[in-house]
């Protein structure tokens, strides 16, 4: 029998349509993963505590502070313990059937599938990620969304940060392949439908019926700002992008960094040899869904990278 913590965790995947919990054969599976996962959370905790602090820098030292007083979290710092989900309203929208909350005065819908306690988990997630002290953050000074500027959201899930910048952009793409958020999306953004352009496809560094280079989308297209969060493919979208990027007087981008191993570094190596001035976001994340996180555990949220005229 599982306890409660994990029966949420498994349900977690449902709206998603990845597994179905009932079966054995995957309730096995998932029980071993997440029994690794805790074990892997203890192993990270103890990694931090046995450093000397006065061999680290204040970042480091941040995160040792709080693992002497907490237990294991993806952003180990003080500022997501000021959010609650309770905290949160869930809105029903009779006319259309979904469910949503109020984000920044507009609604931001979810998929039908979802109850009230995973959409109040998840936009919590989202308000964590996006604080100011977060290293998921996208948004810094010289990296604001002006006005009339066109905007990418690419991995949009939600598209709660092209939401942000709805009633500011002059055009938004909004690149997402996940079915499951399709109409929540498109009942979002049906305000300003007049201009969002939805892609339906994944950015790569290829060009076929599934996926689509940077390089042939824009190719001819005014773009201000990219923002991306692709589960690890950031490197390929840069390889798809190599005329845009050489060619641009002026663009800003928002790459995660956290997926695997070497993308911060590499994404600022590929993004300084084209001309960006680029910056790492504050703080350190622990990714612990990434198999191979390994010693020293800790890696950037974000690179973020302009090139002015």
């Amino acid at each position: 029998m599982l306890n409660q913590e994990m029966q949420d965790f498994i349900k977690w995947f449902i709206p998603y349509g990845i597994i179905n919990y009932r079966k054995r054969s995957f309730h096995k599976y998932l029980t071993l993963f997440y029994e690794q996962r805790a074990q892997k959370q203890v192993e990270i905790k103890n990694y931090f505590l046995s450093l000397n602090p006065d061999q680290e820098d204040h970042e480091i030292n941040e995160i040792i502070n709080y693992f002497k007083k907490y237990k294991f979290s993806v952003f180990p710092y003080e500022f997501p313990r000021k959010y609650q989900m309770t905290d949160i309203d869930v809105f029903y929208d009779k006319s259309s059937d979904f469910r949503y909350v109020m984000h920044d005065n507009k609604r931001l819908y979810f998929p039908k599938e979802w109850e009230d306690h995973e959409i109040r988990e998840y936009y919590n997630g989202l308000c964590i990620e996006q604080d100011k002290d977060s290293p998921h953050r996208y948004e810094a000074d010289g990296f604001v969304i002006q006005k009339n500027e066109i905007i990418a959201d690419i991995g949009a899930a939600e598209g709660i940060w092209a939401l942000n910048y709805a009633d500011k952009a002059e055009k938004i793409y909004l690149f997402e392949s996940d079915k499951a958020w399709v109409k929540a999306l498109q009942k979002t953004f049906e305000p300003w439908k007049e201009k969002i352009v939805f892609v339906n496809k994944y950015v790569s560094n290829t060009n076929n019926g599934n996926n689509i280079t940077l390089d042939s989308f824009f190719n001819e297209k005014r773009i201000d700002c990219i923002k991306a969060d692709i589960e690890g493919m950031e490197i390929k979208l840069l390889e798809g992008s190599k005329n845009l990027l050489a060619n641009t007087n002026s663009l800003k981008l928002l790459l995660c960094s956290y997926h695997s191993k070497n993308d911060q570094m590499e994404i600022k190596e590929i993004l300084e040899k084209n001309g960006f001035k680029t910056e790492y976001s504050r703080g350190y994340m622990l990714p612990i869904c990434d198999k191979e996180l390994d010693v020293p555990y800790f890696r950037r949220g974000v690179v973020r990278a302009v090139k002015s005229e």
